[in-house]
């Protein structure tokens, strides 16, 4: 099968097509025939060891973790979308045939043709009217946003604000919040304007013109997706009882704290992933509450180009991998 390798940290060049062996399905395992993955920018900050939201500390477990000079797990990729082709002997949950969605979490290798899993791991049915494309969009973005907006108990008429809006967590987290009744202001660069609209964001702000905290509106939640704020910096853009959000940082007890003083509440913490999290997540994209933004589509033999546009920044929801 063809996939796509990377011997060691580095930039996009790093990574190479090779022809390898299909894996062979344990017994609890099934075989997918990948139809699609998405590159997203986590992707590339292991592939190029680039941390930034992370102090020496964490970089260094993390280099402990997945591998000192290149990642242990060669072939990355966390999200995929195919067809079951072949199931081990204890299976039972699915058969050859079935259209399915997954999150390779740790064990990545979702860059390849094919994918073991076991059963136990993050594997769906996919819903019947969407494209393989969209569903492979699915499992990162979707459990992000959806943690976080959980969180946040949004109501009707609430007055919700995203930071980093147009990205892959940012487009699901927008209409999200649309469905639950709130008024949305996304903030993002001025070329998604349209698209954010399409989704349902009611204002827009352009980051690069204007600081959305130097505005005289308040709102109810403030969700940052890309961790570029700090819940102080956020104090007077929030509404008594407003609830700030921390999708790619940290908040601090001193400022946990003061969200106290305040009547507010800071949250920063990991997103949690399980089945039942994307049948939720899959059951909002078939009724349609939920729709996929996808900027571009390449095939996996243009990776290198792939990782190299969606490093740069301003990609449009989500880039996808097709495999035929």
């Amino acid at each position: 099968m063809k996939a796509i390798e990377c011997t060691r940290y580095g930039p996009p060049d790093v990574l190479k097509l090779v022809d390898i062996p299909k894996p062979i399905p344990k017994d609890n395992e099934i075989l997918i025939k990948n139809k699609a993955t998405t590159v997203i920018l986590g992707d590339c900050e292991l592939r190029g060891f680039k941390f930034p939201q992370y102090g020496f500390g964490f970089k260094l477990l993390i280099r402990l973790g997945f591998g000192i000079t290149g990642p242990r797990k060669k072939i990355l990729g966390q999200q995929l979308s195919g067809i079951v082709e072949e199931i081990g002997s204890e299976v039972t949950q699915f058969k050859p045939g079935d259209h399915v969605f997954a999150y390779t979490a740790l064990g990545m290798g979702a860059y390849a043709e094919y994918k073991s899993m076991s059963t136990e791991g993050f594997v769906v049915f996919k819903p019947s009217n969407i494209s393989f494309e969209e569903a492979s969009t699915i499992p990162v973005g979707g459990t992000e946003a959806l943690h976080f907006i959980d969180q946040a108990n949004i109501q009707q008429g609430h007055s919700v604000l995203i930071n980093g809006a147009g990205g892959s967590i940012g487009t699901v987290a927008v209409q999200l919040a649309k469905s639950k009744g709130a008024e949305v202001t996304a903030v993002d660069s001025a070329g998604k304007f349209e698209m954010l609209q399409s989704i349902g964001a009611a204002h827009l702000i352009d980051y690069k013109k204007e600081n959305f905290t130097d505005r005289a509106e308040k709102y109810d939640v403030i969700f940052d997706v890309v961790g570029v704020t700090r819940f102080s910096g956020c104090l007077n853009s929030l509404n008594e009882n407003g609830i700030y959000l921390q999708g790619n940082g940290s908040v601090s007890r001193g400022e946990e704290s003061t969200a106290a003083k305040n009547n507010m509440l800071a949250i920063a913490e990991t997103a949690e992933y399980s089945v039942s999290r994307l049948i939720e997540l899959g059951e909002l994209f078939e009724t349609g509450t939920i729709k996929a933004m996808i900027d571009r589509t390449y095939p996996l033999d243009q990776m290198v180009e792939v990782h190299r546009f969606v490093e740069k920044g301003g990609k449009l929801g989500n880039v996808v991998v097709t495999m035929d």
